[in-house]
């Protein structure tokens, strides 16, 4: 009796593993811009939803400014080294424990970390203007 129901335990979850991507591909076709969501919009565009926002304040001066692609270049530099250290600290916490495959592991991780540094680096990616 117990191997019965549990297979109707799979077979309930076969169910439920074939119908949840239509359910959720129907959902998302009838949310769509042109489905049911075009009855909660505004039918009318107001001057005031056009503007651009800056913090509250009213703008002045030209809104379109551009910058330089080397900040963003820094950023995401930034966060590469950021999450290593995320990396670091649950490894350095259970360092005693790993033994010396999770010690090479580590520095293959690095090494291949500094290697991007000095590729940044050679490259200009760098040098803050």
């Amino acid at each position: 009796m117990a191997l019965t129901n549990s297979f109707n335990l799979i077979g309930l979850f076969i169910v439920v593993a074939v119908l949840f991507p239509f359910i959720a591909l129907g959902l998302a076709w009838v949310l769509r811009p042109n489905g049911l969501a075009r009855f909660r919009r505004p039918r009318r565009a107001n001057p005031i939803q056009s503007q651009t926002y800056e913090c509250g304040l009213e703008t002045y001066g030209d809104t379109w400014v551009q910058f330089r692609a080397q900040y963003y270049l820094f950023a995401l530099i930034f966060v590469i080294f950021d999450i290593e250290t995320v990396f670091l600290y649950p490894w350095a916490v259970a360092y005693n424990k790993l033994g010396f495959f999770a010690l090479t592991e580590m520095f293959i991780f690095l090494a291949i970390l500094v290697v991007g540094l000095f590729y940044a680096w050679r490259k200009g990616a760098l040098e803050w203007v």
